[in-house]
């Protein structure tokens, strides 16, 4: 059974940081690329940030600068670390683990962390 279980949402002012964990069970974790997504209200779910199963990492241009993913292979675990926070940034962040094998994707959600910009 596949899990993502997020960790470290919550409310923080304008300016400030959080750090977003992401832990996953249930999968070979080295073969997977993770990514960290996001959806506020009435919105879209939008890419945060990804990084491969090799260790390159792309971001969406509202975050680049301010927020840095990475992993830890040895304790499949994912991380998003998110300076100068803003009131935008407010949203659900999900954690997603995706690889192809062969034609057919396999591709797992965590079940989100809210994260509130607000003063």
């Amino acid at each position: 059974q596949v899990q993502l279980v997020e960790s470290g949402g919550g409310l923080v002012q304008p300016g400030g940081s959080l750090r977003l964990s992401c832990a996953a069970s249930g999968i070979k974790f080295n073969s997977y690329a993770m990514g960290w997504y996001r959806q506020a209200p009435g919105k879209q779910r939008e890419l945060v940030a990804r990084i491969t199963s090799a260790g390159s990492t792309n971001y969406a241009d509202a975050v680049k600068g301010r927020f840095t993913i990475s992993r830890d292979n040895a304790k499949a675990a994912v991380n998003l670390q998110m300076n100068s926070l803003k009131p935008e940034d407010t949203a659900v962040y999900y954690c997603n683990a995706d690889r192809w094998w062969g034609v057919n994707k396999y591709d797992y959600w965590g079940q989100g962390t809210q994260v509130t910009v607000s003063s």
